[in-house]
């Protein structure tokens, strides 16, 4: 009964019926422009076997191997509440909504495996094979074969989680998994070169996006300053960080700029500056994951790192004894057909000119022609030829929403979420390599953009109905029994203790009352 439900969030009544549905733009792929001609004896020596990175690739694959592990089993835990049937956004409902917009074509556009079944336990199902085939590549079970359907797992799922997993780090572990189908018989120079491209890309771009961003934090070397307190998830770590002096913050912004800006052109020059890019780039990400919780990408980047350190680096620091074990998974040579071969130079060709099209549209600000964009937008679909740009502009305060309800408009009890700041005295928790997306998706809402009312008015909806696929999400859910009448938000600035206000209270946090959500001002940026 519709009339006897109260209090909404945007002064509306949280009525009965289903929330509205999702829009997607919708391109039609009806063209494609022709790729440039590569004559075969330029292509010949990028074909070749390179031997100085058989240990790199062998033990890349091992680190791809445990963090798809990683990613398919943190979404294994919350893929149901996410999108599934009851979840916040049930991703058959977008299904149903493509199809009858596009017909065929949405196969075509929204490429994923759930059109056979996107039911709860398909969804769960798809994250927990995930796993499985995680350990065959591990245990070098069928490498080639294992990333190919990992790939395909890992895309159907990005493509279920909409907004909840439409991040970088999504399309960066599709990247690398699909270029690491060409390595599992050995690295060719050209899978090396699309290696070092991509990390490249992944470097350069998140820095030179913080300066064209025109954010005073970042120019001003004062990002740091804010970093770590406002960042989507912190951990313990960044509460130790944020009492760093005020220079070494400083001075921290400013190696990041230079490690973003300076650093990646080493990879592309002789052997001691790729050891030097592959050392700073790694030592960035290893301070990364001791002040932030950042899920895989930080693993990830490492990952790549190795591509810039040969077989004498790698083999100093692999136990002898994983040697001939490396030997023996990739077996050089073997397994580069003719077939495989001309895939491989249609699918470098292909990153390539949509990655360097899509770089020279960011940095120029300049559109891409109708033909190229339409490629672009493939490749984008399909996770292939991105542009990354992390952390673009930095956050100076930290907006807290705490969600209550109610069952007489009088007493309220709070919801408590498993890892966003809440609880003033709870220590930020260290989760690497997982990512509660529902946590950190919440992290965006204090800035009142549009585009994220579909999901959160859902969320909003699905607590009132008490929905327990979306309540288990949560760590306390202070109605088991019976759904509040009521919702209400409540808007706080959160801050960072100092040593002595923790002494004193013994609280990670501290807080101030803003107002109640939406008649808060938006947090900027």
């Amino acid at each position: 009964m519709a009339d006897q439900v109260g209090y909404h969030y945007r002064d509306a009544r949280l009525g009965g019926g289903e929330p509205p549905h999702s829009i997607i733009f919708n391109p039609n792929p009806l063209s494609f422009p022709s790729l440039p001609v590569i004559p075969v004896g330029s292509v010949n020596r990028l074909l070749e076997l390179d031997d100085r990175y058989t240990l790199t690739s062998w033990l890349f694959l091992k680190l791809l191997a445990l963090i798809y592990f990683a990613a398919f089993l943190s979404l294994a835990v919350q893929i149901r509440g996410l999108v599934g049937p009851d979840g916040i956004l049930p991703f058959q409902d977008l299904l149903d909504h493509l199809y009858s917009q596009q017909g065929s074509w949405a196969w075509f556009n929204m490429p994923t495996l759930f059109w056979l079944d996107s039911s709860g336990a398909a969804l769960q199902g798809v994250a927990i094979a995930g796993c499985l085939i995680s350990l065959f590549l591990l245990f070098g079970v069928a490498p080639r074969l294992s990333l190919i359907v990992l790939f395909l797992l890992y895309l159907s799922l990005s493509k279920a989680g909409q907004t909840f997993l439409n991040f970088q780090w999504d399309y960066l572990i599709l990247e690398v998994g699909f270029l690491a189908i060409f390595i599992t018989r050995g690295p060719t120079r050209l899978m090396v070169l699309m290696f070092h491209w991509l990390l490249f890309r992944l470097r350069f771009l998140s820095g030179a996006s913080k300066l064209l961003s025109g954010d005073p934090s970042w120019s001003g070397l004062a990002a740091l300053n804010y970093y770590f307190e406002t960042q989507p998830l912190p951990h313990i770590g960044s509460w130790y960080a944020q009492q760093l002096p005020q220079w070494l913050l400083e001075a921290g912004t400013a190696f990041v700029l230079f490690a973003e800006l300076i650093v990646p052109f080493f990879i592309f020059l002789p052997r001691p500056f790729r050891i030097s890019a592959a050392l700073i780039t790694i030592a960035v990400q290893i301070g990364i994951i001791a002040t932030s919780n950042h899920n895989f990408i930080n693993l990830l980047t490492i990952s790549l790192c190795l591509f810039l350190l040969d077989n004498r680096i790698v083999g100093r620091v692999l136990p002898k004894r994983f040697h001939q074990s490396a030997l023996m998974q990739m077996p050089l040579g073997t397994g580069l057909n003719r077939l495989f071969q001309v895939t491989m130079i249609g699918v470098a060709s292909l990153i390539l000119v949509i990655s360097s099209a899509n770089m020279y549209s960011l940095l120029t600000g300049q559109a891409l022609p109708p033909a190229i964009n339409r490629v672009a937008y493939i490749g984008h679909n399909y996770g292939l030829g991105n542009v990354y740009h992390i952390f673009p502009t930095m956050q100076t305060e930290r907006q807290e929403l705490i969600i209550e309800g109610s069952h007489d408009g009088v007493e309220w009890q709070p919801y408590l979420f498993r890892y966003k700041p809440g609880l003033l005295s709870k220590a930020p928790a260290l989760i690497i390599p997982h990512q509660p997306r529902l946590d950190w998706m919440i992290w965006f809402i204090p800035t009142q953009n549009p585009r994220m009312d579909l999901w959160f008015d859902r969320f909003m909806w699905q607590l009132h109905r008490n929905q327990p696929q979306v309540t288990k999400l949560l760590k306390h859910n202070p109605f088991e029994s019976l759904p509040p009448k009521y919702l209400r938000i409540q808007v706080y600035r959160y801050h960072f203790t100092t040593p002595k206000e923790r002494l004193q209270t013994g609280n990670w946090w501290k807080r101030e009352y803003l107002g109640q959500f939406p008649q808060t001002p938006p947090r900027q940026p």
